[in-house]
């Protein structure tokens, strides 16, 4: 039988880049991971967000946005920091953790027309979707 790794995607807010991320990761692992996310601070699920990865085929409109103290009871094997600010003060995870850091753009921070926006959530979205895959086949 194999056993599931558990992977915590962190970031400020919990409401674009780890959900993206942890919509991409499932997508990628199946069913090869548990998978996580979370942020320092809660600022809702961004639809933005939503948007875009559902025009690239993947559902995060029920994902819930959630505090890292949350998942304090949980051993994770990988913890992403997908930005600077999560990654200056991320918890301190006992065990077996391996934390890894990969910064991306915030893109509800961009302003602009609207298209321009929707423009920049696409490329951040493109960005967090090639490193998952390239982290799911590196690691799981």
């Amino acid at each position: 039988m194999m056993i599931k790794k558990n992977i915590l995607v962190l970031c400020t807010g919990n409401s674009c880049r780890s959900q993206m991320a942890e919509g991409y990761l499932k997508y990628f692992a199946g069913d090869k991971a548990e998978i996580y996310s979370a942020g320092i601070e809660v600022h809702g699920l961004n639809q933005h967000a939503v948007q875009v990865m559902r025009e690239d085929g993947i559902n995060i409109s029920y994902h819930t946005s959630n505090h890292i103290d949350e998942y304090q009871n949980i051993e994770f094997d990988f913890v992403i920091t997908v930005c600077d600010h999560a990654q200056e003060i991320c918890p301190y995870f006992s065990g077996k953790s391996k934390k890894i850091h990969q910064n991306f753009p915030d893109p509800a921070k961009y302003t602009g027309a609207e298209f321009e926006i929707d423009l920049f959530f696409i490329k951040v979205r493109d960005m967090i979707k090639i490193y998952c895959e390239k982290f799911v086949q590196e690691n799981l």
